[in-house]
């Protein structure tokens, strides 16, 4: 009986001892939905790829807090609509550690509710002002859009290179979405047009399940503008895009907030027809952004895109993926718990390396600092890859230190 006795309270000693060591080991689950599917797609699946490098990074060299990292994640098939209930499954089922947004505005705006409701800290990735109404102190924007007024900062290198032509444009047009990023949008750029004293001559939204872009841009080249700017998600870019080229779209300028034609997959689809379009991009190989640490990055992502099916090259929104990853790792490391607040007032205070720059959270989330590049492509001759390589194909513009070629103006000039 005593042996039976001290045999089972051994056995309750070992299993008590072990219970903290199986805890400890259990993988901390980062939630988020992602556009795998729908038109966000070609950008979505590529920022996931990162994340799941960032993943394997992090796993490698231990996990985090001595535990291994684990995605968890579903696919918002690009609908808005489709994020609430994922985010409540993340928090309320699988009852997720951490979460972190999907690609885009119009994914990052309906989840915030949901994760201020459970009082989360919550990373967006590429949100333009995401948090301008919402004002959710534990929210922290990753995306170059920063600096006092982000929205204007999405476009301020679009009105900075139109106004320094000789002479300078008078009109322009306005054209987007109704929807959550290109109202954002649009709202800076008509802040920048009124500063800059341009005269608005078409200014009109389209419903998103638009496909028929010609009568719009029939519309546009009507008013007989200098500058067409376009608030745009990838469908509709492709769209206005071919219907531009079609009616022959007259502008002196035309581009702006096009969302799309920073992912391969799209350029190589327009090949020449995006010659002459002048649009915002977030990362290109040049100047401080080609550091070690980010080629190092690329060079990875590049080696599994072509078997994973996603963007080949990786410039744009990767980077910033893997960067997000980062500062959650650095916080979560910094505090050494899973402590909400304590991670967002860690990230209030403090500087974060990544491979996408030094990131510092200011008003509402976003960075100190705005870093939006304006580029034009020029010379576009095929739909080769491996020209999108090349810095003189799409030649930065804005800003005046990474400056590395000279508009081509106006924009029928450019388009031959």
């Amino acid at each position: 009986m005593l042996k039976r006795l001290g045999g089972a309270l051994l056995a309750a000693t070992i299993a008590v001892s072990a219970a903290p060591a199986a805890k400890a080991a259990d993988p901390i689950t980062i939630g988020l939905g992602m556009a795998l599917t729908g038109g966000l797609a070609p950008n979505g699946k590529s920022a996931l790829l990162a994340m799941q490098i960032w993943e394997e990074d992090i796993n490698a060299k231990g996990g985090l807090l001595g535990r291994p990292v684990k995605l968890i994640y579903y696919d918002d098939q690009s609908n808005p609509s489709t994020v609430p209930g994922i985010y409540t499954k993340l928090l309320d089922v699988d009852k997720v550690d951490l979460v972190v947004s999907g690609y885009a505005t119009n994914m990052v705006a309906p989840a915030l509710p949901i994760v201020m409701q459970h009082h989360r800290t919550f990373l967006g990735l590429l949100g333009l002002a995401a948090n301008s109404e919402f004002k959710y102190p534990n929210y922290f924007s990753i995306s170059p859009t920063g600096g006092p007024h982000p929205k204007q900062s999405f476009s301020k290198g679009f009105f900075e290179v139109a106004m320094a032509q000789n002479p300078k444009p008078k009109t322009i047009a306005f054209v987007g979405a109704d929807a959550e990023f290109p109202r954002n949008a649009l709202e800076g750029a008509h802040e920048l047009a009124k500063e800059a004293g341009l005269k608005i001559v078409y200014d009109r939204t389209y419903p998103p399940t638009t496909n028929d872009y010609t009568p719009i841009v029939r519309g546009i080249q009507a008013t007989d503008p200098d500058l067409v700017f376009v608030a745009s998600y990838p469908p509709d870019s492709v769209g206005i895009i071919r219907a531009a080229s079609e009616i022959g779209l007259k502008a002196k300028m035309f581009g702006g907030g096009m969302v799309g034609l920073q992912a391969t997959a799209i350029k190589t689809k327009l090949g020449p027809l995006l010659n002459g379009i002048v649009d915002y991009d977030f990362w290109q190989p040049v100047g401080p952004y080609a550091t070690p640490e980010a080629m190092a990055f690329l060079k990875r992502y590049q080696s599994k895109s072509a078997a994973a099916g996603v963007d080949l090259l990786g410039f744009y929104l990767p980077p910033f993926a893997y960067a997000d990853m980062q500062v959650l790792q650095q916080a979560v490391t910094a505090v050494g718990s899973l402590d909400q607040q304590k991670i967002a007032d860690y990230m209030r205070s403090h500087t974060f390396k990544t491979v996408a720059g030094d990131i510092t959270f200011g008003a509402d989330g976003e960075w100190t600092d705005a870093r939006v590049l304006e580029v034009q492509f020029q010379h576009v001759k095929s739909d080769d890859v491996d020209q999108f390589r090349d810095p003189k194909v799409e030649v930065v513009l804005n800003p005046p230190a990474l400056k590395n070629g000279d508009l081509i103006y106006p924009y029928p000039d450019a388009r031959k």
